[in-house]
C-alpha cells in the first residue's frame, strides 16, 4: 500500500492539472463558457476536499479496501472532469 503522503500528492497533482487545463481554456477562449470552466474548477476543488476528508477519516476495519476505493474515485472523478473540459470546446 502506498503511503498517505503519496496518495495526497497524487490527488493534488491530478486536481491541479484539471485546474490548469481550465485556466488554459479560459485564456484561449476568452468570453466563451468561462463560467462553465470555473464551475469545473470548483468541482475539482470539491473532489479534492472530499477525498482528503476520506483519507483523514479512515475506517479502521478494512484499510486496504478504503484506500483502493479512494484511488478509484480519484481516477473516475478526474476523468469525468477532463471529459467536461473536452466538452466545453465543442
Amino acid at each position: 500500500m502506498a503511503s498517505i503522503r503519496i496518495i495526497k500528492k497524487d490527488i493534488d497533482f491530478l486536481v491541479s492539472e484539471v485546474i490548469s487545463d481550465c485556466w488554459a481554456f479560459i485564456y484561449i477562449h476568452q468570453d466563451k463558457k468561462a463560467d462553465k470552466a470555473v464551475e469545473i474548477m470548483n468541482n475539482a476543488v470539491e473532489l479534492r476536499n472530499e477525498l482528503f476528508s476520506r483519507i483523514n477519516n479512515v475506517d479502521k476495519t478494512d484499510v486496504k479496501k478504503h484506500f483502493k476505493a479512494i484511488n478509484q474515485d480519484l481516477l473516475k472523478g478526474v476523468d469525468a472532469l477532463f471529459v467536461s473540459i473536452s466538452n466545453l470546446t465543442k
